[in-house]
């Protein structure tokens, strides 16, 4: 078996065979922070940070408003499955460099076997694999550090921010949003229960204090992977009884999304048509999220789990400190309820982006879909450009708004994925860097063409070098 000590030398090697990182060679603009500025600390921003550090794009920092490492992401907070829902193969953050593959991570900690053993990543084993490799790499991620208004100027961004509680003003020229699934957006409340006391009811992004649930009868509303996921905890504490509500008649089951995984649509599905894009999304909707098989296993191996189908709830009110809800034309009564109902995009929600959200082109403000295929919850997706940047609503009302790439499930309906999760990596992240490296080097071709074509460069060497060889031609003797 490897070791940790034979993992990190191996990872070292090959970096080492790769060569060293290139130097910065973004020019420095006075009064200008940073060169990139990306949102959110975890997976997606370490890889991000890492892909721009090997493309020779310096002045990177990367912000994270979560208390500490520990807090920062899903994996150790809101994620509750056992395992990831992907593959354990895909190829992820360590961007084409094998030794820095979750892979070798895992044979260095628990054996070859082991990796051949499980069908898919644990998620408190993916959560130490990030960890590693974040520290492996020497990414500083800034905690307890909080975005809160992004104020656009000629050709940069001034970042107002909360660091540590204390209001501070940062410049940038490029942001990365790789902030998660609320990251353009926001939990999807469903009314029914919005206007119930919050204390009543949680949302599956919210930290629960599953220990309070113990003895109490709990509801659930949804049924793809976070409401089983949230039905599995609560029942492992001690839940008297949890039940469960669908809107379908029965559980999504078909993986649609599965079928793009082949190298043909996986890369080149960026380019469809609108028309397209579009009808793969509304597709899959329409079939329905699918839970992984094992997270129905695990709440219906107890026998306190009973799940309702066909089952939207009409109504809830609260009696007292519990949920009276009616539901077709059962009345169930309720301790507290838990929203497993996803999260809306929009980026008008978002407060960060207040001051130019209206100058964000939607997918409604580019596609006109057919009337069999309207879909509110996708129209108000962001109609992203070829590196996840954001468009124009309107041409010439907001250039700056390029500048911003955004790598969070806001990219479905443009990209065909959940972007942000490890199936975007390998295609998008490389795509967004490209497009960083050519609007920064074109921003500034007068001065780089002015470097590349400067003489302030010495020769390699001096005629000296050759002028033994130089052809000398014979001079012709006369014959008299």
């Amino acid at each position: 078996m490897t070791t940790t000590t034979d993992l990190d030398f191996a990872a070292r090697e090959a970096l080492r065979l790769l060569g060293p990182d290139p130097e910065n060679w973004v020019s420095d603009r006075a009064d200008i922070d940073h060169n990139v500025t990306i949102v959110g600390g975890s997976g997606s921003g370490s890889t991000f940070a890492f892909a721009l550090r090997r493309a020779g794009i310096g002045r990177v920092t990367v912000i994270d408003e979560a208390l500490d490492e520990v807090h920062a992401g899903v994996w150790l907070t809101r994620a509750r499955m056992k395992k990831l829902r992907t593959p354990k193969n895909l190829p992820g953050p360590e961007l084409g460099i094998p030794a820095l593959s979750f892979q070798a991570w895992y044979e260095a900690r628990h054996g070859v076997e082991a990796y051949t053993a499980i069908d898919r990543i644990p998620r408190v084993a993916w959560a130490e694999y990030l960890s590693w490799y974040r520290h492996f790499l020497g990414i500083p991620v800034r905690y307890q550090t909080k975005l809160v208004r992004i104020e656009p100027d000629a050709d940069f961004f001034r970042l107002h921010l909360e660091v540590n509680g204390v209001a501070q003003v940062e410049t940038t020229r490029k942001i990365i949003f790789a902030n998660g699934v609320a990251g353009t957006g926001g939990p999807n409340i469903p009314p029914v229960l919005a206007s119930l006391p919050r204390t009543l009811y949680a949302h599956t992004s919210d930290k629960i204090d599953f220990n309070n649930l113990r003895g109490k009868t709990v509801a659930v509303l949804g049924a793809a992977a976070s409401a089983f996921d949230a039905a599995g905890v609560a029942l492992e504490s001690g839940a008297k009884a949890v039940h469960l509500f669908a809107r379908r008649p029965a559980i999504a089951s078909l993986p649609v999304n599965r079928l793009r995984g082949y190298p043909g649509a996986y890369y080149n599905y960026p380019q469809l048509p609108d028309a397209a894009r579009w009808f793969q999304a509304w597709r899959f909707n329409q079939v329905g999220s699918t839970p992984p098989p094992d997270a129905i296993e695990r709440v219906i191996a107890f026998s306190n789990f009973h799940l309702h189908l066909s089952a939207p709830w009409k109504s809830a009110h609260n009696q007292g400190d519990r949920i009276v809800a009616q539901v077709n034309d059962d009345v169930f009564e309720f301790d507290f309820a838990i929203a497993g109902t996803g999260y809306f995009v929009d980026p008008t929600k978002r407060p960060e982006l207040a001051e130019f959200a209206h100058h964000i082109a939607l997918w409604r403000d580019r596609y006109d879909a057919p009337a069999d295929q309207r879909d509110d919850q996708l129209s108000t997706h962001p109609y992203l450009g070829s590196a996840h940047e954001y468009q124009e609503k309107v041409p010439g009302n907001a250039p700056y708004l390029k500048d911003i790439h955004v790598f969070n499930p806001a990219g479905f309906v443009s990209f065909g994925l959940p972007i942000g999760d490890v199936p975007s990596i390998r295609r998008d992240v490389p795509a967004v860097v490209a497009r960083i490296s050519h609007d920064l080097f074109f921003a500034d071709w007068s001065l780089h063409e002015a470097r590349i074509t400067s003489g302030n460069i010495s020769p390699d060497f001096d005629t000296s070098l050759y002028a033994d060889a130089v052809w000398k031609q014979q001079a012709k003797v006369t014959v008299s």
